[in-house]
């Protein structure tokens, strides 16, 4: 592969949203607030069972406890004495992990029951004795007026889908295994979820905070430009900086060059400095630039644009491998990463720029930029490893980098502080390989004698002086061909996420997460996909990303984000950043709550609004076996009998002041799954060509065929079972599909793809065409060339 953005064999103008490779996950944990559970900060006095993981805080239980002694005091004593644990057991299902799911409260635009559903062998049990305690327990008239019915009774106060009603579902195995981890499907990848933060940049670079505790952050575009976000995620108008003019890059898809990094003073309160990395050229001369700017003294949202101090420049060979990353670490000085140079096996000399200690380019650098007033721009550390070799340049911290893009230090455990101050950094591979790295001081990493765990060339690594370091963790480009570094989530939000390297790959769009064996000190590789069905089913949350993912980024709190485009030019509106959710398990509420210093704006502000949608894609839970019901001290203990066939509801039926809402039963499901395609012919014609319909999103459409094309059509004729495709049919040749949505325009696809969904295209619904244009195929099981 040539560089950081493009690579041999890359397709162009990838435009779609992707939604990962993701198995079903049958259990879906949510609160009543619509968010996951959490491990209460101290063990529940009144709901204790709920104490190890629920949705209940101290507060809330105290509030049930004291709704529980005023029920005691509205009913009689001797039907107190048989119904009190019935009672608690209904008050505390507010508490259950499952809350939503036991409340019908998936969908926040509908009412919630007022009392959680139950299953019928409880419910019968409970009609017998305390039927009457439903009166204090709920306002619900309509369930009151059915309390001489015992069948009418318990229907309504069941659920739809039996796996989740009180109190099978805490005898579920399939609900109760790995309840609070991350959820994972059977090869192991991690179902995460996402929230949009930002829309509409080109080529987001970079995400920074100025650690000033007013949580603003800056977004930098490639084309060099910088936006400030307030902590409210509503963006000024007016840009914090503006240096396009001097940056050098292009509209060209997979252009390497221009604004690629920034970094605040670890100080920058006081002295209001940032420093940036960008490319400039004259002509055919290129190079890159690090400056140093400072914060205008008359308004903090905007930089002093006459204060730019050149600090360091670097001639580049070529336009590729430019690096680009700025870090400031504990240590406070300036971490600076290069690339080699460009082209193709690094060329340049003997042993190539990345083995050359007197070349700056294929490293990591390090310089002190503290109080450069006056004197030079920047100063050596003392202990950087090269200080005393004259063959060295003294700012060489680590050698041996082909295109280090994007690296990050650890903030540590926020408890113990383990692992702090780690330096992790993804680097680009050449042919085969894309490595992360963990940098340390003086060492070498191998480049261009080896690419990733195995020789690239052969001769330099068999010299035994090279002493390289292997990385952390290689993979091949059948998984993705350009490494986009990330971090260790260290935040506050999403306990089980502590630890995880999580990171991704420009090319494939794939996300990756490492997690270190602290015994062995090994990392274990987990993929991490979209949630599916309902996992991510949450309000404001989405299960889909655009695929170029260009970087990453942490908040001033430490959450964690990344930054992907539908279109990899410098000039297309197509980027997004997401923040990265773990939908399993939340922090109890108010330990993660900041409180940003205020900012004196006195730019327009532009209120951000969400633009990426949740996709639902099909899902099959498995059916678990029915569960025993609880034995009760104060009721004859009874055998779970079949549930009778439920007579059809009319619509609109109401409890509790609203509609009843219910899940899709687990047994098959017609509906087909997320991509299937299907042909539409006129009458007459022979099976194996006809008008091209796909589904998306819960329903068919059409495609237009603007850039159909035989590569599209082989992925058609493939998913409907045949070995060929004869030819891609345009402008409605099988008919109009006038009475559908068009779905996909603006195909384009390798040939090797599962579904036209992972093709680009314009964006599910996006299209400028109308059905006169829609595209058909030709699919034969016999090679028509042979």
């Amino acid at each position: 592969m040539a560089g950081r953005w493009a690579g041999a064999g890359a397709p162009l103008a990838l435009r779609v949203l992707l939604v990962l490779r993701a198995l079903p996950v049958a259990a879906h944990p949510q609160c009543l607030d619509f968010r996951p559970p959490f491990r209460p900060p101290q063990p529940l006095r009144f709901c204790a069972q709920y104490s190890a993981f629920g949705c209940c805080a101290p507060e809330q239980d105290a509030a049930l406890a004291h709704r529980f002694g005023a029920l005691a005091a509205r009913v009689d004593a001797p039907v107190w004495a048989a119904c009190a644990g019935y009672a608690l057991d209904l008050l505390c299902q507010e508490c259950s992990p499952y809350a939503a799911h036991l409340y019908d409260a998936e969908d926040p635009s509908t009412p919630l029951r007022t009392v959680p559903g139950l299953c019928e062998d409880y419910c019968l049990d409970m009609w017998q004795t305390c039927r009457g305690l439903f009166r204090h327990l709920s306002p619900d008239r309509e369930l009151w007026a059915l309390e001489g019915n015992r069948a009418k009774f318990c229907r309504y106060l069941s659920l739809d889908d039996t796996d989740y009603c009180f109190p099978r579902l805490l005898v579920n195995e399939n609900l109760n295994l790995n309840l609070g981890r991350v959820a994972a499907d059977a090869k192991g990848c991690l179902q995460l979820c996402l929230e949009e933060v930002a829309n509409g940049l080109r080529n987001p670079v970079a995400m920074v905070h100025a650690r000033d505790g007013t949580h603003r952050f800056f977004v930098a575009e490639q084309v060099g430009l910088v936006w400030a976000y307030l902590a409210d995620r509503s963006r000024l108008e007016k840009p914090f900086l503006n240096i396009s003019r001097a940056v050098l890059t292009s509209p060209w898809e997979g252009d390497e060059r221009g604004f690629l990094g920034i970094a605040f003073h670890p100080d920058s309160r006081r002295n209001r400095k940032l420093y940036v990395y960008y490319s400039v050229g004259v002509d055919f001369h290129e190079w890159i630039r690090i400056s140093e700017f400072r914060v205008s003294e008359d308004d903090e949202n905007v930089v002093d644009h006459g204060s730019e101090r050149i600090i360091l420049e670097i001639e580049e060979p070529a336009a590729n491998h430019n690096g680009g990353q700025l870090l400031f670490g504990d240590d406070g000085y300036l971490y600076i990463f290069t690339g080699d140079g460009g082209m193709a096996g690094d060329p340049f000399g003997k042993f190539g720029n990345a083995q050359n200690k007197s070349a700056l380019l294929g490293k990591v650098l390090r310089i002190d930029v503290n109080r450069n007033e006056r004197g030079p721009l920047y100063r050596i550390p003392p202990d950087n490893p090269f200080v005393g070799d004259p063959a060295a340049r003294p700012e060489v911290y680590a050698l041996g980098v082909r295109n280090m893009w994007r690296c990050s230090f650890d903030r540590g455990d926020p408890v113990t502080g383990a692992g702090r101050g780690r330096l992790f950094c993804g680097d680009v591979g050449q042919n085969k390989f894309e490595e992360v790295d963990l940098v340390e001081r003086g060492r070498n990493y191998g480049w261009r004698a080896r690419e990733g765990f195995e020789c690239y060339d052969r001769k330099l690594c068999a010299n035994a002086s090279l002493d390289d370091v292997l990385p952390i963790f290689a993979y091949p480009h059948k998984m993705g061909k350009s490494v986009t570094g990330g971090y260790v989530y260290r935040g506050c939000e999403y306990p089980n996420l502590n630890g995880l390297y999580i990171f991704g790959d420009f090319m494939s769009g794939r996300l990756m997460s490492l997690r270190e064996n602290p015994g062995t000190g090994q990392w274990q590789y987990s993929e991490i996909c979209m949630g599916r069905g309902q996992t991510c089913a949450f309000p404001g949350l989405i299960n889909n990303y655009y695929p170029h993912i260009i970087s990453f980024a942490e908040d001033e709190a430490g959450e964690l984000y990344f930054m992907s485009t539908g279109v990899p030019s410098a000039t297309a509106a197509r980027g997004v950043i997401y923040k990265v959710i773990d939908p399993s398990r939340r922090a109890p509420p108010g330990k993660c709550q900041v409180h940003p210093t205020q900012v004196k704006v006195r730019s327009r502000l532009v209120p951000f609004v969400p633009k990426e949608k949740f996709i639902r894609t099909p899902e099959s839970t498995p059916r678990p076996t029915k569960a025993p019901r609880r034995t009760r001290p104060t009721a004859a203990p009874r055998t779970p009998t079949p549930r009778p066939a439920r007579p059809t509801r009319r619509p609109g039926r109401g409890r509790g002041g609203g509609r009843r809402r219910g899940r899709p039963r687990s047994t098959a499901d017609p509906t087909p799954s997320n991509g299937a395609v299907r042909l539409v012919r006129p009458a007459g014609l022979s099976s194996g060509r006809g008008r091209v319909e796909v589904f998306v999103g819960g329903r068919w459409g059409t495609v237009c065929d603007d850039a159909w094309d035989t590569k599209a059509a082989e992925v058609v004729c493939r998913q409907l079972g045949f070995a060929h495709a004869v030819r891609a049919a345009k402008r409605a040749e099988f008919g109009e599909g006038r009475t559908l949505p068009i779905l996909l325009d603006d195909m384009r696809c390798a040939g090797s793809e599962r579904s036209l969904l992972e093709c680009a295209h314009a964006g599910v619904g996006t299209h400028n065409c109308g059905h006169q244009e829609d595209a058909g195929v030709v699919c034969s099981h016999e090679d028509p060339y042979s």
